[in-house]
């Protein structure tokens, strides 16, 4: 499946921090068709690094999608059945308005001068442009990690628009430990001397910075099985220790480096900071005053899933999210997956959560009608 991304620009959009941001710019891609009534549109959520390719290949760069492995004919979101929207998020990197984007006002880029955002934020606009292509109600919403906050976010904010949810390996407000990694990356960067205050776009980027940042959060998209099965203690290319810090002795430094460096290539430093910053404001309860009271709010059914080796989103997140549901009667079900593959298991591990999720959205479907 070749696929190609497209942009749609809208006058502008008001921000919660008081802002207005104008205009602004939408990255998405689609897969399938949306059929004569519009009632099989499902709007697909990416996680903090991710972007409007979802699935298929790219046609301008021959890559697939982030989760191509889920999106797709006879996959968990069946192409053949339903028609897939993914956008890239506000204060993006990838095609949607950022950080590096012009600001009309200077013919710069905004740098720090953009405005602050949120996962509401980022909602609200995806709001706008399913409101372009004339959806009234998505089918679904479904997405893992910052992807889930957003379909949760979805779920409360727009309870009319939205017939099921599928947050996956996700939270309603960020744990200290979940801030305190983000604020280690952020702080990365911001020491960088390339960096220069967020206005590094005429020169070098803050390379260093950045691939410091992303090395920190690999390990804790990871478990401490995975990394063992993968690197263990094995050395790089080598029988004995160097006993020197310019050379690699280990293959998990290896790897880390390379992931680093190749996060540098693609994503840019600004767009970091202020997407996880958006992750750390996120609190599902805001204006709420209780999760319950929230999620109360909401006329969706849900399809909660957590995996057993994730400790970046352990758990224990979702099963609050699970009983927050139940005490006000909602229709979820809640399955935690056995795996080994840590936060990345919904990226990676997703034989059980294709009969889970095909089977959810038949029987939504089905309601719907």
């Amino acid at each position: 499946m070749i696929v190609e991304s497209n942009t749609v620009r809208f006058d502008a959009i008001a921000l919660d921090g008081g802002a207005t941001l104008a205009p602004v710019d939408v990255a998405y891609e689609t897969y399938g068709a949306l059929n004569a009534a519009k009632t099989n549109a499902i709007l697909i959520l990416h996680a903090f690094s991710g972007d409007a390719h979802a699935a298929g290949i790219r046609h301008e760069t021959g890559k697939p999608g982030w989760w191509d492995n889920m999106i797709g004919p006879g996959k968990a979101f069946d192409t053949n059945q339903y028609f897939i929207i993914c956008s890239n998020v506000l204060g993006g990197c990838r095609g949607t308005t950022g950080p590096s984007s012009i600001n009309p006002a200077t013919g710069c880029p905004y740098a720090m001068g953009f405005p602050v955002i949120t996962i509401g934020d980022m909602v609200r606009l995806q709001g706008m442009l399913i409101d372009w292509f004339g959806i009234e109600r998505l089918l679904s919403v479904s997405g893992g990690s910052m992807g889930g906050m957003q379909a949760l976010e979805w779920a409360v904010a727009y309870p009319e628009r939205v017939v099921s949810a599928i947050p996956i390996a996700c939270t309603t407000r960020h744990s200290a430990q979940q801030i305190a990694f983000n604020e280690v990356g952020r702080q990365a960067i911001m020491a960088d001397p390339d960096w220069n205050e967020g206005n590094y776009y005429s020169g070098n980027p803050p390379a260093r910075g950045l691939a410091v940042a992303r090395m920190v959060g690999h390990i804790t998209y990871m478990s401490d099985d995975s990394m063992r099965e993968k690197f263990g203690r094995r050395l790089r290319g080598k029988e004995n220790f160097t006993f020197a810090f310019d050379d690699v002795d280990f293959e998990v430094e290896s790897y880390l480096r390379y992931r680093g460096s190749q996060f540098v290539n693609r994503f840019d430093a600004n767009s970091y900071l202020y997407i996880t910053k958006a992750m750390d404001y996120f609190d599902l309860t805001n204006g709420h005053g209780s999760l319950a009271a929230a999620l109360g709010r909401t006329e969706a059914r849900f399809l909660v899933i957590s995996f057993s080796s994730d400790w970046l989103y352990p758990s224990y997140q979702s099963q609050e999210i699970v009983r927050a549901l139940r005490a006000r009667n909602c229709d979820v079900a809640y399955v935690e997956l056995q795996s080994n593959y840590g936060h990345d298991s919904f990226l990676v591990d997703v034989a059980e959560q294709t009969d889970l999720v095909r089977g959810f959205l038949a029987s939504t479907f089905e309601k719907a009608r």
